[in-house]
């Protein structure tokens, strides 16, 4: 079958359903596969309508509409896998005549990498977890603060974010709103607590702050979150990932963000990735020495990324006992940093580089890295090294 991964979803909670498996065996598994049909459709059956016309059977389609070709790796032989690590859980135990659900999460938004030759190639990035259809979503509609009205004609992207090991949110969930405004992520894993980052750009091109609801839990439906219009559009951050191994250049995908860091009520501090919009640029290959910048260093291959960002500071509540408020941006110097992760290409998601992760809040001539509405502003490059 063919999936449009961008739809609208069939039900409250789920975008397809792929199917049902009667004669399961028992036991503990630790892998699941998604078998992918080749671009060629060879190697066995095909579906009976193909929405990418002549563009193999794996594509995705741009805002001007044009069809491109998504170009596969060993995918369409071995399948795409989701490891016992994005398993939400751990491994999947199957009892003698009982049924479980799983929830396989495609994140179409950090799947997509476009290499230097202007061809797209799928960097799969996905997990599963067994939880059942039922009370566990985060869902909510955005509305303009002064109108409270949906952002008629633009982009609502909303994340679900969680610390990772450097105390910073990252995404764990990313979804657009959908016309009226509403968004649901669900099911999620039974027990989860989530940061919820919402970011917005209407029709006229006006972008709005951030908004962050801070300590989520599943089963929460938020209700109306206010978005505040900033005075102009929104910034962008333009800058270069380079990478080397020792004496000569490195191939490596990045995948590079924009963080803020803000003080919570009580005076606690959050950093939090907050979603790029419009024609941002985050998922890149990093493959060819003829895009580097005259300050590239030595033996570098180099790439390009853009951020499109909101040019102010977040809106903050934190949820408790089932009710939030959020607080009015905070005036001033709206200061960001920029951090970006190395992976081998081609593999699933294994890290390379030493480290495999920096972040830079610098721009190009050494200041902090600050944004102007309707301004493109330079990061300093991030350079990755010990690359294999």
């Amino acid at each position: 079958m063919q999936i449009d991964l961008l739809s609208t979803g069939q039900t409250a909670c789920l975008l397809v359903t792929l199917g049902s498996n009667t004669a399961l065996p028992a036991g503990t598994y630790q892998q699941i596969r998604l078998l992918l049909v080749p671009n060629d459709g060879g190697g066995g059956p095909v579906p009976s309508t193909n929405a990418c016309g002549n563009q193999g059977f794996n594509c995705l389609v741009l805002q001007d509409g044009s069809s491109h070709e998504l170009q596969l790796s060993s995918q369409a032989n071995t399948g795409l896998k989701i490891p016992p690590g994005q398993v939400e859980g751990g491994p999947i135990t199957v009892k003698p005549g009982q049924d479980v659900d799983l929830n396989i999460d495609f994140n179409a938004c950090a799947s997509i990498i476009q290499q230097g030759n202007g061809e797209f190639r799928l960097k799969p990035v996905l997990k599963a977890e067994q939880v059942s259809t039922n009370s566990t979503g985060i869902s909510g509609q955005v509305v303009d603060s002064v109108t409270m009205q949906p952002i008629a004609g633009g982009t609502v992207l909303v994340a679900l974010e969680q610390q990772d090991a450097s105390q910073s949110d990252v995404i764990f969930e990313e979804s657009a709103a959908d016309s009226s405004g509403n968004f649901n992520f669900c099911p999620l894993p039974t027990g989860a607590t989530f940061d919820v980052v919402v970011v917005g750009v209407n029709a006229a091109g006006v972008a709005y702050n951030a908004t962050v609801a801070v300590g989520v839990p599943g089963g929460t439906n938020l209700g109306v979150i206010p978005l505040v219009a900033e005075a102009g559009g929104p910034v962008t951050f333009q800058g270069f990932v380079t990478a080397s191994a020792g004496s000569a250049a490195a191939a490596i995908d990045t995948s590079v963000s924009a963080l803020q860091t803000f003080t919570l009520p009580g005076g606690a501090m959050l950093t939090a990735t907050i979603p790029a919009e419009g024609n941002s640029t985050s998922d890149l290959s990093v493959e060819s020495i003829s895009d580097c910048p005259v300050m590239a260093p030595p033996n570098s291959n180099c790439s390009q990324y853009t951020l499109i960002e909101p040019a102010s500071n977040p809106s903050v509540g934190i949820f408790s006992a089932g009710k939030i408020t959020y607080s009015t941006p905070v005036p001033g110097d709206v200061l960001y940093s920029i951090g970006a992760s190395a992976f081998l290409p081609l593999s699933g998601g294994a890290t390379d580089c030493v480290p495999p992760a920096k972040t830079t809040s610098m721009d190009t001539n050494g200041n902090a890295l600050k944004a102007l509405s309707d301004t493109t502003v330079t990061p300093k490059e991030i350079a990755f090294a010990g690359c294999s």
